[in-house]
């Protein structure tokens, strides 16, 4: 891989759209509602129409047959063979009492219908939000180094929520209206078709209408959402970094970055606010014209003799049920706006490619195999066309210390980032047994190489929990073990609850030298042949690095391992040492071979650390 192009995150206008095409499919297919629930969402939304078309006719009769003393006709004559529905009070008993029925029938049918969605929409809402946080792992550290944590959260938690709104908001809605309108308009052209075509005609607008607005409307619930997630993002980064916000007396500037955000966050809101008023009050205009044409012709029917006063009636209320579906698909359009918003910003992130996965054909190691490391004239870096090391040619053999040393910035941490493929090198290979890394799995290669970095990450789970992570299914003995032989085991037994002690975010309740001998516990149990420590005592004092320096011996132990550190107590014990300066390996050599070079790096840097230590000890 010699480059790679950065995803475009926020995308707008046409490109935007140009994106977006089939976003509901696509999202559909990352999280397939159950068939099963979406045939009896169908079925319930067809019950419920039929029983919204019934609903006016008891009214029709009370209207026509009772006040009006009109014989029961047609196919409500059956009505009248019901006891006592042959007298003007006992037919008004039974038409009441059906009305009842047909009321709590349609509310059962619409209580149905809400507990299904609600249990398909959550179902198909966590099974997005799982599948975008599984790519987000597999993503590259490159791609999270410049993405904000806050914000990737909001995009799990809650726009994975879209695949939700697209079923409750969208689906289910349209359905319903699409089967009422059809059951609505059969029955109205039954009563009078003329008056039925002037109920669908009044409707047309509605079309213009949700097309002049829809894509205002999801363009702004884009915006807002995206102001959003960098005000999380914001919230997540200050709380986080919270010793040094207050080390450095930054709240009130933290504080106005979040009114700043909090402001554009309101008025990006207002924008997508209003747009949805003009909506809603242009759909409302065009249901009222319609509601009025229907009355005028309406009642010049009736004064024809072509429509009966409960005909109109049953109309004037079918044409309220009518514009009630009809509305529904108008506002449909802001449903979809919302779920449109929230699936760009998902698909932003199943569409990034850019992350190291296990190519085809890609085979385990042999058990046998330990940690030969080799890295043959690699070349990488973060940004195209700027390389961060440049041929570097470094072997390892099993059992055997390499240190890496040189300036910050050198190219360290980087160079040992490629054994476990955190990343892949642009040119030149990195071989494990001599096997190319990248034939091999990833699960497999990662399950032999142990980390211990400067900053050792704890998560907020028992101290136990923090040891085992890296071997899955280890007993209370094995964990014991491996904090014994980290020199954790009496401290550990000094906390609270043992071993079953809740370490705080990020190890925040241990001193630097319990987190970091619970990081060399873990390395230890995991028990990989190649092992990587990256500034394990730098953050220390000498004191509690020599309290370090069994326990890592011990971790170290016939293990291959890269080590980067710059205190000499830790680099001359490494069997051979190499220099990095600017992303090369200028020198290597055990540290004696290197002190022989009068102009060598290492030895004026070993001078130089021996003249401070020796100023600090006097001072």
């Amino acid at each position: 891989m010699n480059s790679f192009e950065a995803p475009a995150f926020v995308l707008s206008g046409d490109e935007g759209a140009r994106r977006m095409k089939g976003w509901a499919r696509r999202l559909i297919g990352h999280s397939k509602p159950s068939r099963g629930s979406v045939a009896g969402l169908t079925l319930l939304a067809l019950a419920g129409a039929v029983l919204e078309a019934l609903k006016p006719w008891p009214l029709k009769l009370a209207v026509d047959n009772v006040l009006g003393s009109r014989p029961l006709s047609g196919s409500a004559r059956w009505i009248g063979s019901l006891p006592g529905a042959d007298s003007p009070g006992g037919l008004i008993a039974w038409l009441a009492a059906g009305t009842v029925l047909l009321v709590l029938v349609a509310v059962t049918v619409k209580l149905a219908q809400e507990y299904i969605q609600s249990g398909a929409g959550s179902r198909m809402a966590y099974d997005l939000g799982r599948r975008l946080f599984e790519h987000l792992q597999a993503l590259s550290l490159r791609f999270h180094g410049r993405r904000k944590a806050g914000d990737l959260v909001r995009r799990v938690t809650q726009d994975s929520g879209c695949v939700r709104d697209l079923l409750t908001r969208v689906y289910v809605p349209v359905v319903t209206a699409v089967a009422g309108l059809v059951v609505m308009f059969v029955v109205m052209w039954r009563l009078d078709p003329v008056l039925a075509l002037v109920s669908v005609g009044a409707a047309v607008p509605l079309a213009m209408v949700i097309r002049l607005f829809a894509r205002p409307m999801a363009e702004r619930q884009y915006e807002q959402q995206q102001l959003q997630g960098e005000i999380m993002a914001h919230a997540e980064q200050t709380l986080s970094a919270l010793p040094v916000v207050q080390a450095f007396g930054r709240e009130e500037r933290e504080d106005t970055r979040l009114r700043a955000l909090s402001g554009r966050t309101v008025q990006a809101s207002l924008r997508a606010t209003t747009a949805e008023l003009g909506f809603k009050f242009s759909s409302g205009g065009v249901t009222a014209v319609g509601m009025a044409l229907i009355m005028v012709v309406g009642g010049f029917h009736v004064l024809d003799g072509r429509l009966t006063v409960g005909g109109l009636v049953v109309f004037l209320s079918y044409a309220v049920a009518l514009y009630g579906p009809l509305e529904t698909i108008a506002y449909v359009s802001e449903g979809y706006a919302a779920a449109a918003a929230s699936a760009r910003r998902v698909l932003e992130i199943l569409d990034t490619e850019e992350m190291v996965r296990d190519l085809p054909g890609a085979a385990p190691l042999p058990e046998q195999v330990r940690g030969h490391v080799r890295l043959e004239a690699v070349t990488f870096g973060y940004e195209p066309g700027r390389p961060v090391l440049h041929g570097i040619d470094l072997e390892a053999l099993p059992g055997e210390t390499v240190a890496l040393v040189g300036r910050t910035g050198s190219g360290k941490s980087t160079l040992v980032s490629l054994i476990p493929r955190f990343f892949d090198p642009w040119e030149g290979r990195v071989t494990l047994g001599g096997r190319d890394v990248r034939e091999v799995p990833l699960a497999d290669l990662r399950s032999r190489v142990a980390l211990v970095l400067q900053e050792p990450f704890l998560l907020p789970l028992t101290v136990a929990e923090n040891i085992a992570y890296g071997r899955e299914g280890a007993t209370p003995e094995q964990v014991r073990a491996a904090a014994r032989a980290a020199n954790a085991d009496s401290f550990i037994r000094n906390l609270p609850a043992g071993y079953d002690t809740v370490i705080g975010e990020r190890g925040a309740t241990l001193s630097g030298g319990e987190k970091q001998r619970i990081a060399i516990a873990r390395a230890l149990l995991k028990d990989a042949p190649v092992l990587i420590l990256d500034e394990p005592t730098s953050a220390l004092d000498a004191q509690t690095e020599s309290l370090l320096l069994e326990a890592l011996e011990r971790l170290m132990a016939g293990r291959t391992t890269f080590i980067i550190a710059h205190r000499l107590s830790t680099i001359r014990r490494a069997d051979r040492i190499a220099v990095v300066e600017e992303g090369r390996i200028v020198e290597e050599g055990s540290h004696a071979e290197l002190m022989e070079r009068d102009e060598g790096i290492y030895r004026r840097s070993h001078q130089l650390q021996l003249v401070t230590g020796a100023t600090e000890a006097s001072g």
